[in-house]
C-alpha cells in the first residue's frame, strides 16, 4: 500500500455492514497502521433514532444510510490482531482534541480494506489524558439484544481497562497533517458486498 491510497473500514455484524467509510492510507509502522479519515469523506453508519437508539435497527438488518464524514479529522492508529484503535482527533481547523479509543473485533483484510465489527463501548480521552467511558448505555443495550452474552461483555470492558493500564498516548502523531493535495473520499463500488 502507498501513503494517499483508499482503504475502505467497514463494521460488520452477521454478514451486513452497519458502518462503512473510506480512509487514506498514512503509513505502516511496526505493525501499526494509520489511516486518515476527514471531513467529506463518503461513507455509510446507522444513524441513531429520536430517543438515540439505533442497536435495534443493527441487528435486524436495517440497510446502513448514506452520511458524510463531516464532524473533524481523525487519524486511526491500529494494529490488526488488536482489540482496539487509539484514534488521534481534530477538529476541521487542526485544533487538538485528543483520543478517542474505539472497542472492536481485530481487523479481517477485505477486497477493498479491512473489516471488524463495533462493540459499542469506547473511551474518550481529554488532551490533559483525564477520561470516560462513552456509550455505556449502548453496550447495556447490546447485552440486553444478545450482541453480548455475560463474558464476551466482560472481554469487550476488560480490554478497554487494558488500554487505559497501558495509556497509549500521546501517540506521537499529534503534530501529523495530511498533504494539502488529498481530496475527500467516495465510498467505492462494492462497499456492501461481504464474502
Amino acid at each position: 500500500m502507498q501513503t494517499g491510497d483508499a482503504v475502505l473500514i467497514r463494521s460488520v455484524y452477521r454478514g451486513r455492514v452497519r458502518w462503512a467509510f473510506p480512509h487514506r492510507f498514512v503509513a505502516e509502522e511496526a505493525g501499526r497502521l494509520a489511516l486518515h479519515c476527514g471531513p467529506g469523506n463518503r461513507g455509510k453508519v446507522m444513524p441513531r433514532d429520536p430517543d438515540g437508539r439505533y442497536l435495534e435497527r443493527w441487528v435486524r438488518g436495517d440497510e446502513p444510510r448514506d452520511h458524510t464524514w463531516n464532524r473533524m479529522q481523525v487519524l486511526r492508529l491500529v494494529r490488526p490482531e488488536e482489540a482496539h484503535t487509539v484514534e488521534v482527533c481534530w477538529d476541521e481547523s487542526w485544533s487538538f482534541l485528543g483520543w478517542y479509543v474505539n472497542l472492536q473485533a481485530p481487523l479481517r483484510s477485505s477486497s477493498l480494506g479491512y473489516d471488524t465489527t463495533d462493540w459499542a463501548l469506547d473511551l474518550v480521552v481529554e488532551p490533559d489524558g483525564s477520561w470516560r467511558w462513552k456509550d455505556e448505555s449502548d453496550f447495556a443495550e447490546a447485552q440486553s439484544l444478545g450482541i453480548f452474552d455475560a463474558g464476551s461483555a466482560a472481554a469487550v470492558r476488560e480490554e478497554g481497562e487494558r488500554v487505559l493500564a497501558e495509556r497509549p498516548w500521546p501517540t506521537g502523531w499529534e503534530d501529523w497533517r495530511p498533504p494539502a493535495s488529498w481530496e475527500p473520499l467516495p465510498l467505492p463500488p462494492g462497499w456492501d458486498v461481504v464474502r
